[in-house]
């Protein structure tokens, strides 16, 4: 059984969270869920960003996400693939050192990483971008390309993937983010 690891942390995209888990563990995947300084059975709160017309999105109250591995606890190399959320929790997960040192690991032994909205930024900080095709929430956007990378527009319900890297611009992705990134696992 293929092992993923979702990293995430408080106020993370809900549908960012719940379905691809969701999905994961649908398609047999053994799906450890952690964020830094939280241990298993500790919640995360996540956030619902909906688009209803104005200049951004709107948020409001999520659910409360149950972790099942201790992020202390993670060894890379024990797992096939990594999943990184998006919503507001990237803007703090990405000045965390050890987050950095997580994400490079998954980096260096080329294993597949799928990462949704915001968890780009988790990528720029990591310096993962450069000479990479990927795609982000358009807000994103500048930071991909200030970073060295090929920020690409793409619909938000669609997915791009390049080498071992498949991203989506927002939860309207999620589906087609879990197919790219199953058919990665399963190569």
């Amino acid at each position: 059984m293929k092992k993923i690891l979702m990293l995430l942390g408080d106020y993370a995209e809900d549908y960012e969270v719940m379905i691809p888990y969701q999905i994961l563990k649908f398609a047999c995947f053994e799906v450890d869920c952690v964020a830094p300084d939280k241990r298993a059975g500790d919640k995360i709160k996540t956030a619902i960003h909906d688009f209803v017309g104005d200049a951004t999105y709107k948020e409001t109250e999520g659910h409360q996400f149950e972790l099942n591995q201790d992020f202390d606890r993670v060894r890379p190399d024990e797992y096939d693939g990594l999943y990184i959320t998006g919503g507001r929790a990237p803007e703090y997960l990405r000045t965390d050192e050890r987050v950095i040192a997580l994400v490079n690991q998954f980096a260096t032994k080329n294993k597949p990483m799928a990462v949704i909205c915001h968890g780009v930024q988790i990528l720029t900080a990591a310096d993962l971008v450069r000479g990479r095709k990927l795609t982000c929430y358009p807000a994103v956007g500048p930071e991909v390309n200030m970073a060295g990378g090929d920020y690409v527009e793409i619909p938000f319900d669609e997915a791009l993937t390049d080498g071992n890297l498949v991203t989506a611009p927002a939860w309207p992705g999620v589906y087609a983010i879990m197919q790219q990134f199953t058919v990665l696992l399963l190569s």
